[in-house]
């Protein structure tokens, strides 16, 4: 049987491979993944996903299972526990940023019913499909994560630049940029394709 090829960024962890193989890219419309998928990838700013992602288990135990109703309610005493935890990234502003984004993520599914109502709206409810050939193609940011960055930060988020936004829009499917070589690509394609 010939091997799968893969994006690139992936390479040979087996973590790395079954979260590429099974999460990034699908479309995802599930309030609690997605308040979880936006911390995550703030938490990665200055360091690689991979680290990130090893660690997921321990916020998702530190942080109430990203429950944002809980989170929203963490005290000075849970910030200060949260950083001696050295099972997450013990970075002071990014754990209040958490705390913060959850508060700003509350008013955003009261004004929007859902944060997912409100994600999907910049790319009217369907995934962008892109055809990239590889790796070299990709972009850090476009004028649709400079949009959705700009709109979080007007509500009170934080840790969610252009580059953290693009990425974020990446593993949530609002992007489709597995490579056109990537045996994922066509699959995400496919379920993209479905009613949302």
């Amino acid at each position: 049987m010939p091997e799968l090829v893969r994006c690139a960024w992936c390479g040979a962890d087996a973590l790395y491979q079954a979260y590429h193989d099974t999460e990034w890219g699908v479309p995802l419309h599930d309030d609690r993944a997605l308040f979880e998928l936006l911390t995550l990838e703030g938490a990665q700013a200055g360091l690689s996903w991979i680290t990130v992602l090893r660690k997921r288990d321990n916020y998702r135990a530190a942080f109430a299972n990203f429950d944002p109703a809980v989170v929203a309610c963490f005290t000075e005493a849970d910030q200060a526990a949260l950083m001696l935890n050295p099972g997450i990234v013990r970075n002071r502003l990014k754990i209040s940023s958490t705390i913060g984004n959850a508060r700003a993520f509350l008013a955003v599914q009261a004004e929007f019913g859902s944060f997912d109502a409100y994600l999907w709206r910049f790319v009217d409810g369907r995934p962008i499909q892109n055809a990239l050939a590889s790796l070299k193609d990709a972009q850090a940011s476009t004028p649709l994560s400079d949009a959705l960055s700009k709109d979080l930060k007007k509500r009170g988020f934080r840790f969610v630049g252009s580059t953290i936004c693009y990425a974020f829009m990446q593993a949530a499917g609002l992007v489709n940029d597995h490579t056109t070589d990537c045996f994922r690509h066509g699959e995400v394609a496919a379920l993209s394709s479905r009613p949302l």
